[in-house]
């Protein structure tokens, strides 16, 4: 079966849209048409519903799915694999990440990667912790910058401690020597990062035993610190979300103390192509730089 057809079947199950997956990977829309037809002649079955909005996987396209984006995940492992022993570097790295992790950390270690490995092709995919941990399991993905609670199974590798701060308005009255004690949060107006997007702060109230007011329910940091700078309530956030924002929040440090523990979740250390081994070593090599630029 040729690869370069389950390439195009993968990508159209993403994009849902033979024109985008076609500029995406060199073809024209007819010849993405072309390639899924004959595929879909070689199984035997329709792999797409097609509609004015785009295109749908059929429900036997999504049985097989699974396990063509494995076989294409081995694909370019042994593709990497073979280039490596041929003292060659060709191939691609696909990375999933916070945000926070986007900004803050990922384009210095991008660059300096790039300097010495500049013919890999580098993706990047933004998410919450369910979005990466999903991506990493349907081989989506090489690896995933992401925080260690609720990760599951996947194998795992440590870069840092990145500790919870309190989030409240510059005006806000400051506690006592500089710390927020938890049971302080009891009752107050409160902005939450979505369940499935962050889970270190709900254990954090959670674990605490407080309850809040929620108001406001968000997936996206950024917008919480405005809502907080708007007076709209308070909130926790971690250390690395914060950094660039001094000027318009305060952050105080918790009592009792609450971090989290981000580092890499991977399907399988020893299933890493050598580009994502390459990366990685890199990233823990990076990590003290990283740290020094810490503001909280």
């Amino acid at each position: 079966m040729d690869i370069k057809k389950l390439l195009l079947f993968a990508d159209v199950a993403e994009t849902e849209n033979f024109t985008k997956t076609g500029d995406r990977m060199g073809y024209t829309q007819s010849g993405v048409s072309h390639l899924l037809k004959s595929l879909e002649d070689e199984m035997g079955f329709p792999l797409f519903i097609r509609s004015k909005q785009g295109v749908k996987l059929t429900k036997n396209a999504q049985m097989i799915l699974p396990g063509v984006r494995s076989m294409l995940a081995m694909n370019e492992r042994l593709e990497q694999t073979i280039n490596d022993i041929n003292g060659l570097e060709k191939g691609q790295l696909v990375i999933a990440t916070f945000s926070s992790i986007s900004i803050h950390w990922l384009p210095r270690i991008i660059h300096a990667y790039q300097q010495d490995h500049p013919n890999i092709r580098i993706k990047m995919m933004e998410g919450g912790t369910d979005d990466i941990v999903n991506w990493i399991e349907s081989d989506l993905v090489d690896f995933g910058f992401v925080s260690q609670r609720n990760t599951g199974s996947l194998d795992w590798l440590t870069l840092c401690e990145d500790p919870l701060f309190a989030v409240v308005p510059r005006d806000y009255p400051a506690p006592e020597n500089g710390i927020f004690p938890m049971k302080d949060f009891e009752g107050q107006d409160f902005i939450i990062s979505a369940m499935g997007t962050d889970y270190d702060v709900h254990y954090a109230l959670d674990n605490s035993g407080v309850s809040p007011a929620i108001d406001f329910t968000s997936k996206d940091d950024h917008a919480i610190i405005s809502m907080i700078e708007n007076k709209l309530g308070i909130s926790i956030l971690p250390g690395l979300t914060l950094r660039g924002f001094e000027s318009r929040i305060a952050a105080y440090p918790l009592k009792p103390f609450y971090s989290r523990t981000l580092g890499v979740a991977m399907k399988s250390k020893k299933g890493l192509t050598p580009a994502a081994v390459k990366f990685l070593k890199l990233t823990a090599d990076m990590m003290p730089e990283l740290m020094l630029q810490e503001d909280f």
